[in-house]
């Protein structure tokens, strides 16, 4: 914010009457700040960025799978660690699922430098709301801020810079947890998946979740869908007993946004690598007989 706070001095920007939106501030004062701006243009991706022959910023970092599922007063979400570039491995511990306020959370997939651009101005979004209007968006209101969000990259998108948000929380009002996307179908959903080993991850969340799940097994699903992705897309990492990398979860409930330390996340995540040097395939969901 430099361009609007000189010699101790706010400028005239940042005294001018305007809503609540940080983002809509940005905006108006310093558009260069907006997540994807300086990858807008033709001439401002990188080499590395365009891919020979390929669409621009196929060499990109890019995150992948994401798993979000309700549970019994709340939600979770959890990430694997894994970026690529191409055909590349760019990084093994990245984190991709964020605490966005004190009763939500946001993962992203997509191209990871202007992924990470977007959570932090949304993070801002809701502190800026909270700090003008004295009390927090609705949970609704919230998704609906970062669908803004997500619109406002529909340039960056276009040129092959797709950022993919998953967005969910414990709602207030209604006592439950929430999941929102941001895909074409758009719709709320009790679980879902999201990044390029989405279909392998919600194929397993389809067969392993109930409604009403208890906290520890809603974990043990995701680490489970986590794995199976991992199993059948490459560009999704499983956990990595060896580096101690395992993927990141998060829990919103009545008690607010928490975040499982490595040790917990890493006890979940053995208990179902040894489940697999049993049973590769993973549980199988069980088959009610008809009645008649």
């Amino acid at each position: 914010m430099g361009a609007d706070y000189l010699g101790g001095q706010f400028t005239a920007a940042c005294l001018k009457v305007g809503t609540s939106s940080f983002a809509d501030f940005i905006a108006g004062s310093a558009p260069d700040l907006l997540p994807g701006a300086r990858t807008s243009g033709p001439s401002a991706l990188p080499a590395t960025g365009r891919g020979a022959g390929g669409p621009p910023g196929a060499d990109l970092p890019h995150g992948t799978t994401i798993v979000a599922l309700e549970i019994a007063g709340g939600v979770i979400m959890a990430g694997d660690r894994r970026s690529t570039a191409g055909n590349v491995i760019a990084q093994r511990d990245i984190e991709k699922v964020f605490r966005s306020d004190d009763f939500s959370c946001v993962g992203i997939s997509g191209v990871a430098g202007i992924g990470l651009e977007l959570v932090r101005l949304f993070q801002l979004e809701l502190e800026h709301y909270e700090k003008l209007e004295g009390r927090t968006l609705s949970l609704e209101g919230k998704a609906n801020r970062l669908a803004a969000f997500v619109r406002g990259n529909l340039g960056g998108a276009m040129q092959g810079l797709v950022v993919v948000p998953l967005f969910a929380g414990y709602d207030e009002e209604t006592g439950k947890g929430r999941i929102f996307s941001y895909d074409p179908a758009g719709e709320e959903r009790k679980f879902h998946s999201i990044g390029s080993g989405s279909v392998f991850a919600r194929g397993s969340l389809k067969k392993l979740y109930t409604d009403g799940m208890a906290e520890g097994e809603a974990i043990t699903a995701c680490m489970h869908a986590l794995y199976d992705a991992a199993d059948d897309d490459s560009a999704t990492g499983g956990p990595d007993l060896t580096r101690r990398i395992f993927p990141v979860v998060a829990v919103v409930t009545e008690d607010g946004f928490r975040q499982l330390t490595e040790d917990e996340a890493g006890e979940y995540a053995r208990a179902v690598v040894a489940e697999r040097m049993e049973s590769p395939g993973g549980p199988i969901a069980p088959l009610r007989q008809a009645t008649t």
